[in-house]
């Protein structure tokens, strides 16, 4: 095969990413008012299995460097998209709450495992100065695999066990494009012992990661409660159908193609206030959702605010630690992705349980006030770091 184009490298990257986040980790939520019905699966219960993937994320991630330095950008690629495979099949097979929390673990670890392999592929294939708007691309195709479902749901109403069967076939589909596209293993690399970083990083580089992640575990908190519950609410509480919310998804899809413009939004605005509009229109979605949640106008405008937010976020994390740390590009967007992660973890079963207890409208607001908490904060905090205007696409100013 001959070495990918930097468009080439978008295109398979977004796909990649497009099922181990879109469709593995994703549009669960979507389906979850049918998974309840049939399996008999509590709010509370729900919020837990939620939080699984983003739980086996974590662990993933975390090893994730290792494995692609051990393995090789092709074989960690193949992995991910395989497991991911997997993961949906269990889904669509699964006789009990039991095992459909199985199948979501592991999907949460093909998600784990594919962003750093994506970020070290880009650093191989993707000249430096196309890199950031490359990666961002890439972090965009979570709205591809999410506005797959859309139709998914048209066609399969509540038959959650066909669509998740369809999602496996393109999980293979992608397993099988990993295996043929990726780049080899470069003969000089060694096996015996990888390591996570090939060069020192500074003092400032781990700080200036540090702030990010602490800023991306609170928009993982937040973000929990939309992915989890939000066509819970629609239909639970607005009376919707279940057929309308994969019009939600779908604009959640559409919306989030914006995040692909992450890495020029950083270029032109700088990184705390790029973070805080972000956030911003997250958190507006969140509150958009509940002030009629049977307006389905209301719901298409508050995916696609949620959607568009939530993406721009994630891209804003892999573009500015790659530019804050350039030489580690499979170990550099590790904790913020985590942290988001550690968030979710702690978020899902905080809105199960808020959900049942107070319901879901006071649910959604308090998550959308601490949105914009942590969007103030974030200004002071990302300024704090020596903000000042970005490097070029790709490029990163010496720290």
């Amino acid at each position: 095969m001959s070495p990918l184009s930097p468009l080439g490298m978008a295109a398979l990257g977004s796909g990649v990413i497009a099922i181990t986040y879109g469709l593995a980790r994703f549009v669960f939520g979507l389906f979850l008012p049918a998974m309840r019905d049939e399996l008999t699966i509590t709010a509370t219960m729900a919020g837990v299995i939620g939080a699984l993937p983003f739980l086996s994320f974590v662990f993933a991630i975390l090893v994730a460097p290792w494995v692609t330095r051990r393995l090789g950008v092709r074989r960690t690629g193949v992995a991910a998209t395989g497991l991911a495979g997997v993961g949906l099949m269990m889904i669509a097979q699964a006789p009990s709450s039991l095992l459909l929390a199985a199948g979501v673990l592991i999907c949460g670890i093909s998600t784990g495992l594919s962003s750093p392999v994506m970020a070290q592929a880009v650093y191989r294939v993707v000249p430096g100065e196309l890199r950031g708007r490359v990666n961002a691309t890439i972090n965009a195709g979570t709205s591809l695999g999410i506005a797959l479902a859309m139709p998914a749901v048209l066609l399969w109403a509540e038959a959650w066990r066909s669509a998740y069967t369809g999602f496996a076939a393109l999980a293979a589909i992608g397993a099988l494009a990993a295996l043929c596209y990726l780049p080899r293993d470069e003969r000089h690399t060694s096996l015996s012992r990888p390591r996570l970083l090939a060069a020192p990083v500074s003092r400032a580089q781990w700080l200036g990661i540090a702030r990010l992640s602490g800023m991306a575990v609170g928009v993982g908190i937040v973000s929990a409660a939309y992915w989890v519950f939000a066509p819970d609410t629609v239909i639970h509480v607005g009376g919707l159908l279940p057929s309308q919310t994969a019009w939600m998804w779908l604009a959640v899809g559409l919306g989030g193609l914006s995040g692909a413009s992450a890495g020029d939004l950083i270029t032109r605005c700088g990184p705390a206030t790029s973070h805080a509009i972000a956030l911003g229109v997250m958190s507006a979605g969140l509150a958009l959702l509940v002030v009629d949640p049977g307006h389905f106008g209301y719901a298409l405008a508050s995916a696609a605010l949620f959607g568009a937010g939530y993406m721009t976020l994630s891209g804003f994390y892999l573009v500015r630690s790659t530019q804050i740390m350039p030489e580690a590009p499979a170990f550099a967007p590790v904790l913020p992705l985590l942290a988001t992660s550690v968030g979710q973890v702690a978020g899902s079963p905080l809105a199960g349980w808020l959900v049942g207890a107070e319901g879901h409208v006071t649910t959604f607001m308090l998550f959308a006030l601490l949105g914009l908490a942590i969007a103030g904060l974030g200004v002071w905090l990302l300024r704090e770091v020596g903000d000042r205007p970005s490097a070029p696409m790709g490029m990163q100013p010496q720290a």
